[in-house]
């Protein structure tokens, strides 16, 4: 939860939708499937991370929907989210597609050979439909 690294440690102590640490926090689940795949950790073929790439994104939803589950279950009807689903779902998808652009930046200035991460982050963000 330490927010964008470009940002300063007054902007990062604002308060905010805890929705924006929840987008953060799937994120980081695709960098943690993705970065194995980028050879970074025990996958240095490149027809291997072509093969496993089906089995990230699998992970990474499945951690997402399960930590998802987990987080709102424990929520409850708390007055810090928005009231409706729908209302919720909006924008948490709002902080998802921020995260995502933020990440692009970051990587296009700090390693570009990592900005596919975000790139199939916010490619998948612009398939999903509600």
């Amino acid at each position: 939860f330490e927010g964008p690294p470009t940002q300063s440690l007054q902007d990062r102590r604002i308060k905010r939708s805890p929705l924006r640490d929840v987008a953060g926090m799937l994120r980081s689940f695709d960098y943690a499937a993705y970065t194995i795949l980028l050879g970074r950790v025990g996958v240095s073929r490149a027809e291997d991370a072509a093969r496993l790439e089906p089995w990230a994104r699998f992970w990474s939803q499945w951690v997402s929907t399960a930590f998802l589950k987990s987080y709102f279950a424990r929520m409850g009807d708390a007055r810090i989210l928005p009231k409706s689903r729908a209302e919720t779902n909006m924008l948490l998808r709002i902080f998802l597609l921020d995260r995502a652009l933020e990440e692009i930046r970051h990587e296009l200035e700090a390693t570009p050979q990592w900005t596919i991460i975000p790139l199939k982050g916010l490619a998948q963000l612009l398939e999903m439909t509600d």
